[in-house]
């Protein structure tokens, strides 16, 4: 609407002027020997003085708001094809025939295909990250990752479980009528059983320690594998088999990682729901928990977890979307546009 009104004002101040030069031309080509005949003129029945002054502001007003009203609804062409540019959606063409739109979507489709060399150029050297993380990772650091998790698992989770059963044996066999100390041994079974997922969530991320030549499905199907064996959750997994590049691969499987952690570590929940799927040029992955959920103005800056699976998917030119709320789960969403193999051979 401002523009609108930007431009009736520029009509009405063109009128404006256009009529005082009328006025000046008429009485400097016949100037009145009675000013007041000026007030009393007619042309055309119309009254001189509402002729030359009020009817080109009418008109002045009606050609501003008029080529305001078009030069707005191309804005807001543009506006939808940047926006457009901006999700990696394809861009609607615009069907203007002013040599200026059509310059202007010239440059915004020249972007659209810089923004997408860009992209090809981030993936395959993500690819290629990856190809070199997993040529040059010694053996001895799998291993080490390797043990250090077995010695957690056959020490300290086994250490936490026994404290956790003998808790909940002292509760239930505790019949003191000292309130304090029920609390106090309740509250200290309740952080036994959040180190346990702790200890679980740790474990997670030490094993395994990479795809090491899985796919991408195969490495979240047996991500899952452990999680069902070691927390009493209902997961819903709904992946579909595709070719990825490595370099996506790999950082999706640490996202996958980086979610399920957080939901264990943080949710308390008691579903979890993971998709993967390639839809319209896409590779969707979402996690969804029904757990205690966050407020996303407190933790979104603060949370290393969140950052990191963002600077991740932003690494592969892709979105990163979180929706949470206090007490109604959490939704993890990333979406990476997936490249034609002809483009990214073009390029080589």
């Amino acid at each position: 609407m401002k523009i609108i009104m930007r431009y009736a004002t520029v009509g009405i101040i063109f009128s404006v002027l256009i009529a005082l030069v009328m006025i000046s031309i008429t009485l400097l080509a016949f100037p009145p020997d009675d000013w007041s005949v000026l007030v009393s003129s007619k042309l055309f029945d119309i009254n001189y003085i509402v002729l030359v002054t009020v009817i080109p502001i009418i008109i002045g007003t009606f050609i501003g708001i008029s080529v305001g009203w078009y030069w707005r609804q191309q804005l807001r062409k543009i506006d939808r094809q940047l926006k457009e540019l901006v999700k990696g959606q394809a861009i609607t063409r615009l069907s203007e025939q002013d040599i200026e739109m059509i310059k202007i979507n010239e440059s915004i489709e020249h972007l659209q295909e810089k923004w997408g060399k860009l992209m090809q150029i981030s993936q395959k050297q993500a690819s290629e990250r990856a190809h070199e993380r997993e040529k040059s990772l010694q053996e001895v650091v799998v291993q080490e990752r390797n043990r250090l998790a077995r010695e957690l698992h056959d020490s300290v989770s086994q250490q936490l479980f026994a404290a956790s059963m003998m808790m909940s044996a002292i509760n239930e066999a505790n019949s003191t009528k000292n309130s304090k100390a029920n609390d106090q041994l309740a509250m200290v079974e309740k952080m036994i059983h959040q180190s346990q997922l702790e200890m679980r969530a740790l474990l997670l991320h030490l094993r395994p320690a990479a795809l090491k030549g899985k796919s991408l499905q195969e490495g979240i199907t047996e991500l899952l594998d452990e999680l069902l064996e070691k927390v009493p959750m209902k997961v819903d997994a709904k992946i579909e088999t595709f070719v990825i590049d490595k370099g996506i691969e790999d950082h999706l499987f640490r996202i996958t990682q980086e979610s399920i952690s957080n939901t264990l570590r943080h949710a308390q929940a008691s579903m979890l729901h993971i998709m993967l799927i390639e839809r319209d040029g896409f590779i969707i992955f979402r996690v969804v928990d029904n757990g205690l959920g966050f407020d996303m103005k407190t933790v979104r800056t603060s949370s290393y977890g969140l950052e990191s699976m963002k600077e991740r998917t932003f690494e592969i030119g892709g979105t990163f979307k979180v929706i949470s709320l206090p007490n109604q789960g959490t939704r993890i969403e990333v979406k990476i546009p997936t490249l034609k193999k002809s483009e990214a051979e073009t390029d080589d």
